[in-house]
């Protein structure tokens, strides 16, 4: 097949256009609480051959160029993940990416072979399909919503862990050799790959981290491409060992996000950019797979009645599965019961039995394009909304605000944004009282949409929010005080708060 220069100014043209109306399409899908998959999804089936034509149907280019974007959107997830939020939940996210993985391909294979009617080979397929959450849902959608660091913590280990041993599931099953190896086999080689991979990842990224603190590159800008190459090298060096290169990937982007590094600032920017580009991509080409007029009745409802078990009986036990590993209120393990979102990862995961040619693989796809739609439009809107009724929101938490500061960078700094909420014991408290660490300081109050720079008597209001800068061997002790002010008022911690 030939490919010459025109051939190539129309596919650019092509890019650029659906690549501008993607980004745009963010602000939409952001406003109306959704992940964008869904618009996303649908300009790829517009596109496709039921529309305007494009005729795309290669179910193993689509498993490559698929897991070549969950490397990428694993990488940008790592390497954007602080280490001290999740680090009290890493537990739960474990048990959740195994143990609750496992019940949930169990209660999906259960009820889709004797609810559904589905032979048990297809029924295995879509439990283990429909049970990782998608680490570009989990981590554009939670991170908006305010919530205590164990809970995002939780669901953002997770979802960058899960997609190994469902990976390997669906890889053996779909092959057939899952009965080869025999429950204790099968038990033995995901403990192998995990381990593996967790262990490969921690050798490339403190590796990594070591070898960039002593390089000097002549540019700025090799600095964030030299990280997602590490990145990336952990998932293929793990890969070619057979160990879990998404473990890998994920583990190596933790550890390289979380050190000392140069230019940190441009290497999230350009891997959350790197990131978008991926999602984009491979929720088009999802699309592009996708022809709605051979969807049959019998697979929307089915994919239907499959979201509701899996959204009220498999999550929910799941997580009553790994309640030991965390102490959780009811109202904390109901919400994480809500908020395992899917979206590209179970699209992705049909794409294997599709590109090994099993028997229903195109139904099981179908199946699950339409419940990953239906589920993410129920649950993505809904998560403010559950977080408040249920009492998990802390809209008054501290969180970070993403800037390019490089002065920021050289002194080790972090800017933190807080926003003071009707409930919020920071209301009447003046500047000085707050006695942060020395060293922190209110740099900026915006109050009614205007800027104040504040002083030491400057009174805080009901809808303010700070902006906040300091050190970032500080931050703990910063957070922790603004969170013990907002909470009990200005005398709280009184005699233990530090001087200013």
């Amino acid at each position: 097949m030939s490919f010459d220069a025109h051939q190539l100014d129309q596919l650019l043209l092509l890019g650029a256009v659906v690549l501008l109306v993607a980004i745009l399409a963010v602000r939409l899908s952001v406003g109306a609480g959704l992940p964008s998959l869904l618009v996303y999804l649908l300009i790829g089936v517009v596109l496709g051959d039921s529309v305007i034509g494009i005729d795309f149907n290669d179910a193993n280019v689509a498993h490559a160029l698929g897991f070549a974007a969950l490397v990428l959107i694993l990488a940008e997830g790592g390497l954007t993940t602080s280490w001290q939020e999740i680090r009290p939940a890493m537990r739960l996210g474990l048990s959740l990416a195994t143990i609750g993985v496992a019940v949930s391909v169990a209660v999906m294979a259960v009820g889709a072979h004797f609810l559904f009617g589905l032979h048990w080979e297809l029924a295995v397929l879509l439990g283990a399909v429909t049970s990782p959450t998608d680490a570009a849902a989990v981590f554009s959608v939670l991170r908006r919503v305010p919530l205590p660091r164990q809970l995002t913590g939780a669901l953002e280990a997770e979802s960058g862990l899960n997609d190994a041993p469902t990976v390997l599931l669906v890889s053996l099953v779909s092959t057939g050799a899952a009965l080869d190896h025999g429950i204790l086999g099968f038990l033995g080689i995901v403990v192998y790959e995990l381990g593996m991979g967790v262990a490969g990842g921690l050798v490339v990224g403190f590796g990594g981290a070591w070898l960039m603190r002593r390089v000097a590159l002549p540019s700025s800008g090799l600095y964030p491409l030299s990280v997602l190459a590490l990145a990336i090298l952990a998932y293929a060096g793990m890969a070619a060992l057979h160990a879990s290169g998404f473990a890998a990937v994920y583990t190596a982007a933790l550890v390289l996000g979380n050190s000392e590094l140069p230019h940190r600032a441009a290497t999230r920017s350009f891997s959350e950019g790197v990131a978008w580009i991926a999602q984009i991509g491979l929720f088009v080409m999802l699309g592009l797979l996708v022809t709605p007029s051979d969807i049959s009745m019998y697979e929307v409802v089915v994919a239907a009645l499959a979201g509701l078990l899996l959204t009220f009986v498999a999550r929910p036990l799941s997580v009553l599965a790994c309640a030991f590993a965390m102490r959780m209120s009811l109202a904390e393990r109901l919400f994480i019961s809500w908020a395992g979102l899917r979206g590209a990862v179970p699209i992705v995961l049909a794409t294997i039995p599709l590109a090994e040619d099993v028997t229903g693989s195109h139904r099981l796809f179908d199946i699950v394009f339409v419940m990953v739609v239906i589920y993410t439009v129920v649950t993505g809107p809904t998560l403010p909304w559950v977080a408040a009724r249920l009492g998990v929101a802390q809209r008054g938490e501290p969180r970070d605000l993403d800037v390019e500061a490089a002065p920021l960078e050289r002194i080790a700094a972090d800017l933190l944004q807080v926003a003071i909420t009707e409930r919020s014991l920071l209301h009447g408290v003046e500047v000085g009282e707050l006695r942060l660490p020395v060293g922190a300081s209110v740099s900026l109050v915006v109050r009614d949409g205007r800027t104040l720079v504040p002083e030491p008597r400057t009174v805080l209001r009901h809808g303010d929010e700070l902006l906040v800068v300091t050190p970032r061997k500080l931050r703990e002790a910063t957070e922790g005080r603004l969170r013990a002010v907002s909470t009990r008022g200005r005398l709280a911690h009184w005699l233990d708060a530090p001087d200013r």
